[in-house]
């Protein structure tokens, strides 16, 4: 699936089963939200915290979908094309980033 068909699958979704899409504030809470449940699973999966009894089958996938689908929701409703958008930024960090990592003595293994 591209991001365009994506981006169009979402938008039948909506006006189909969802009604109408959430307005654009609506939408941003919704995202800061759905970021913040991945946060949380990432944060007992790999950090230090501990899951609580229950917790534990928490689904990271599901949890990226979702922020995906928001984030693709809020494309959809401001006119951004994300595929040309990741083709833009990824041209931006091959010209601004190319020897910066590779040069950071941070990253060396």
């Amino acid at each position: 699936m591209t991001l365009t068909d994506l981006q169009q699958l979402v938008d039948t979704w909506i006006k189909k089963e969802g009604v109408r899409y959430f307005n654009e504030m609506t939408n941003m809470v919704i995202l800061t939200e759905e970021v913040g449940e991945l946060a949380r699973i990432i944060a007992r999966k790999y950090g230090e915290q501990s899951f609580k009894p229950g917790e534990e089958k928490a689904d990271m996938a599901d949890e990226m979908a979702d922020v995906l689908w928001v984030l693709t929701c809020l494309a959809n409703q401001t006119g951004v094309n994300l595929e040309e958008a990741m083709l833009k930024n990824l041209e931006k960090k091959n010209s601004r980033d190319k020897l910066r990592h590779k040069q950071n003595p941070k990253l060396k293994e």
